[in-house]
């Protein structure tokens, strides 16, 4: 009787976590970020502090033991990246790797190994996210950088 019992129980168990909606966030905040992103829209200063959409293309990659790496390609390469205080790109072109750190559940901390515009080596970037949908939206920490950008997972 006892065993009966303990099937039912069992039984009833699984039937209820069949039909109990997935969660939708990872227990590891990490595993959020893990995969391949496109970029859906990156809004950046022009050259006279006008934020505007950026007409460009781009891919970020998270893996899961802790590494990043993101390519920015502008479509027109005069005006690429040229117009925040700290320059990301060059010719048009932004490329940058590195680990990352999940601060909280806000910021991040981008430690770069590698990237297109050498003064960004060896730098910590702290950036915010936020999830929206299948949206990863980030953003400066810095009070004088005004870009967003918004990627969506492929």
């Amino acid at each position: 009787m006892k065993m009966l019992l303990t099937i039912a129980v069992w039984a009833l168990l699984l039937d209820v976590a069949t039909i109990l909606p997935a969660q939708d966030h990872p227990a590891d905040p990490q595993d959020h970020f893990v995969g391949a992103w496109k970029l859906a829209e990156l809004d950046e200063p022009d050259a006279n502090g006008k934020v505007q959409k950026a007409d460009c293309t781009g891919l970020l990659v998270y893996t899961q033991d802790g590494h990043m790496s993101v390519q920015v390609m502008y479509r027109n390469a005069q005006h690429g990246g040229q117009g925040g205080p700290v320059q990301y790109a060059q010719g048009g072109y932004e490329a940058s790797f590195g680990r990352y750190e999940i601060n909280d559940i806000h910021t991040f901390t981008f430690h770069v190994d590698g990237a297109m515009v050498r003064t960004l080596v060896g730098k910590d970037l702290v950036r915010a996210y936020e999830f929206s949908g299948n949206q990863l939206i980030v953003k400066s920490t810095d009070p004088k950088e005004h870009w967003r950008v918004a990627w969506e997972r492929y």
